[in-house]
C-alpha cells in the first residue's frame, strides 16, 4: 500500500492517475493521506484509484469536544462508505476518540493510544 497526499496528486493529475492505475494492475493499493487538510476535491477523489482515506489527526484531536470536527469526521466516514473505501483515523490518543470513531464505523486507526513508536526489538516483544 502506498500513501499519497492530495497536494502531490494535483500537480499532474492525469499523469498521476495513469501511473496509479498501472500500479494497481500490479497489486498496489493506495491510501489518501491527511484527507481533509488539502484540496479535498470530490472530483479528484472520484477519479483517483484510491482504496483508503486517512482522516487527518487535526480533526481527530478535538473530535470529542468540537462539534465541527466531529461532523467533518462523520461526513468523511459516510462518504468513504458510500464510495466503498476504507477509512483510517490518524492520531488517535484517547479511549474517547476511539469510541467515537468506532461508533461511526471507523475501526482502523493509528496513534499513541496503544503504543508510541518503538524500536524494532520492543515492537517484536509487543507483537508476541
Amino acid at each position: 500500500k502506498l500513501e499519497i497526499t492530495e497536494g502531490i496528486v494535483i500537480q499532474n493529475l492525469e499523469d498521476t492517475i495513469s501511473k496509479m492505475r498501472r500500479l494497481k494492475k500490479l497489486g498496489v493499493s493506495f491510501a489518501m493521506d491527511d484527507f481533509g487538510t488539502g484540496y479535498s476535491s470530490l472530483t479528484y477523489l472520484k477519479r483517483l484509484p484510491v482504496d483508503t482515506l486517512k482522516i487527518d489527526q487535526s480533526f481527530i484531536r478535538d473530535a470529542t469536544t468540537d462539534p465541527n470536527d466531529a461532523e467533518i469526521i462523520r461526513a468523511i466516514v459516510a462518504m468513504a462508505r458510500s464510495l466503498e473505501l476504507k477509512v483510517i483515523a490518524e492520531g488517535v490518543e484517547t479511549a474517547e476518540q476511539l469510541a467515537f470513531l468506532q461508533g461511526l464505523g471507523c475501526h482502523f486507526y493509528q496513534g499513541y493510544l496503544h503504543s508510541q513508536p518503538l524500536p524494532v526489538e520492543e515492537f517484536q516483544k509487543l507483537l508476541r
